[in-house]
C-alpha cells in the first residue's frame, strides 16, 4: 500500500502527516509506502518550514531529511490513494490527474474518518500553535488511517483495490 500526502508547498502539513505516518504505521506494524508532495513546485527542493520542524520534533518526529517536491504525473499511478489537505489542493491535483485516476484522490481527515475538521488548516501565515495544531490533527489523522487499514486487511479480500475505489470525500 502507498499514501501519497499532498498540500500546497509540501513545506509545512503534508511533510509532517508523512513523518507522523511514517513512525506510526512502523508501531503499528503496516508496511505502507509514505510519501508528500505539493501542488505547486516553488518550495521543490527545500527542507520544511523551521516552524513545522520545531513542532514536529517536539512531539518526537523528525522532519530534518526532508525535502519538498512537487507532485509529479507518476504519483498517480506509484501511489494507491493521494490525500490531500484541504478543498483547495482536492481542487488543484484533481484538474491535473488523468481523469482514471480521480477516484485515487481524497481529502485526508474525512478520508481517515474525522469528521471535523474538513480541512487540514495551513498554518504558513500563522502562529506556532497553528503548527502544533497541524501535528495533532496529523496524529488524529493518521491514527484513523491506522484504523481503516487494519479493518481491510481484517476483512481480507484487495485490500489495495478498496483503498484505491472511490471513498467518500
Amino acid at each position: 500500500m502507498r499514501f501519497l500526502f499532498v498540500c500546497l508547498g509540501n513545506i509545512c502539513r503534508s511533510p509532517v502527516v508523512e513523518v507522523v505516518a511514517r513512525v506510526r504505521f512502523a508501531r503499528a506494524g503496516l508496511d505502507i509506502e509514505v510519501d508528500s508532495a505539493g501542488t505547486g513546485g516553488w518550495h521543490a527542493g527545500n527542507a520544511a518550514d523551521p516552524r513545522s520542524c520545531a513542532s514536529a520534533l517536539a512531539r518526537g518526529y523528525d522532519l530534518s531529511a526532508h525535502r519538498a517536491r512537487r507532485v509529479a504525473a507518476d504519483d498517480f499511478e506509484r501511489f494507491d490513494k493521494l490525500l490531500v489537505m484541504d478543498r483547495m489542493n482536492l481542487r488543484d491535483l484533481t484538474r491535473v490527474a488523468p481523469g482514471e485516476e480521480h477516484d485515487r484522490i481524497a481529502m485526508f481527515l474525512p478520508w481517515a474518518g474525522l469528521a471535523d475538521p474538513h480541512d487540514l488548516p495551513d498554518p504558513y501565515y500563522g502562529q506556532e500553535r497553528d503548527f502544533d495544531t497541524v501535528v495533532t490533527l496529523a496524529e488524529r489523522g493518521v491514527d484513523g488511517l491506522i484504523r481503516r487499514v487494519s479493518a481491510l486487511i481484517q476483512d481480507g479480500g484487495d485490500h489495495r483495490a478498496a483503498i484505491r475505489g472511490r471513498a467518500s470525500q
